[in-house]
């Protein structure tokens, strides 16, 4: 599937494998620039002139990138209207052979997450079905961000949780979490960067935000939808699925990557089943330690421009 209008050349990034504070039973890896200069614009503070082009093409690569948000979301026809709540609560639940595969292999991004089970406060985005909270134990509180109000209002997980919020910019500024968490949500975003940088913002000093999210743009990921959820799709409704993940899914997993590394001092990945962004299905990561100044400056200049 092509997505036309805000397709991106975004800086390289090299995958090298490191110590990530992950567990050893899948691959991990850290996320930094390619090139073996110091050529990060937010961290380069000894410029020689050789690097001071590539600097530029960096900031201005990710300045392109992040001025692509909001993306607008291609709408649904009135057929797939029709479906969609039922569909969504198929995915979801895996009441068909098809999606029960899909939610298995995702519960690996369910699984990843709730390894940093502890027993602080959570704030989870897009929270959907509330399916996630299985995962975790022991937490002292549990909030959640979900506009979508059909799909959590009789769950009957909802008794576990203290918060509910339509948006991330409705959580209360001087509340922090331990840990921010999502599973396949970032992709869906129209306003990436912002709920990213909000996130960030939200973060106690230790905290830590974790997600999973499909391998878009690689090759095993198009494979997987075209071939596997597609038909199973059309035959339940007669309809192309492409014109829903068009509608669905507004970032690329490199893209998602991009921004939270702009926002985030460490960022940490792993794969699977397979650590290349072509051969894996899901990518998980957590990121640290963020940008809190970088995050301001870019909240008050998107409020400043709305």
């Amino acid at each position: 599937m092509r997505r036309s209008g805000h397709r991106l050349r975004l800086p390289s990034v090299d995958l090298q494998e490191g110590t990530s504070g992950l567990p050893r039973n899948h691959s991990s890896t850290i996320l930094t620039n390619a090139s073996a200069e110091h050529t990060d614009p937010r961290e380069y503070t000894t410029p020689q002139a050789e690097n001071i082009g590539r600097v530029h093409q960096i900031m201005e690569s990710i300045e392109a990138l992040l001025s692509s948000y909001p993306r607008q979301r291609p709408p649904l026809s009135p057929a797939h209207e029709s479906h969609y709540l039922a569909e969504y609560r198929i995915n979801r639940t895996g009441s068909s052979p098809i999606t029960a595969l899909v939610v298995k292999a995702e519960s690996w991004m369910h699984r990843k997450i709730g390894e940093r089970q502890s027993a602080g406060t959570i704030l989870e985005l897009g929270a959907g079905t509330l399916n996630h909270i299985p995962h975790e134990h022991g937490f002292h509180a549990y909030d959640f961000v979900e506009p979508f109000r059909a799909l959590w209002e009789n769950s009957p997980l909802l008794p576990l949780t203290r918060a509910h919020y339509q948006d991330i910019s409705d959580v209360p500024p001087q509340d922090r979490y331990d840990r921010i968490i999502s599973a396949a949500v970032l992709e869906h975003l129209q306003h990436l960067p912002q709920t990213i940088a909000r996130a960030a913002l939200l973060l106690d000093s230790s905290g830590i935000l974790q997600a999973g999210i499909p391998s878009e743009g690689g090759l095993l990921w198009a494979l997987a939808w075209r071939c596997v959820t597609a038909p199973a799709y059309r035959l339940r409704t007669g309809l192309r699925y492409a014109d829903l993940m068009r509608h669905e899914h507004l970032s690329t997993a490199t893209e998602i990557l991009t921004v939270v590394r702009h926002f985030f001092n460490s960022v940490r990945l792993s794969w699977f089943p397979l650590p290349h962004l072509h051969f894996s299905f899901y990518i998980y990561f957590e990121a640290d330690n963020p940008r809190r100044d970088l995050c301001q400056q870019y909240l008050a200049r998107i409020s400043r421009s709305e």
